[in-house]
């Protein structure tokens, strides 16, 4: 499993923002889904808040991606 570093200028990316940023999810709808059924683990624990706050060095992994969220 390789680790992305998807980089932000802001103090956070929403959960279903940076999935599609990542290009995991091609539209917000797609997104949400994968967060409310479960496949999206934050910090090695499932998450279905879409609206998770992801913060400098926070991961999101989804199958066999990781995305680990960096501040410039």
């Amino acid at each position: 499993m390789s680790k992305e570093i998807i980089t932000i200028n802001e103090e956070f990316i929403r959960l279903d923002n940076l999935l599609k940023f990542a290009g995991i999810a091609p539209t917000g709808g797609q997104a949400k889904y994968l967060i409310q059924n479960g496949e999206i683990k934050v910090n090695g624990e499932i998450c279905t808040m879409r609206g998770k706050k992801m913060r400098n060095g926070d991961v999101a992994e989804f199958k066999q991606r990781v995305i680990e969220v960096a501040v410039d």
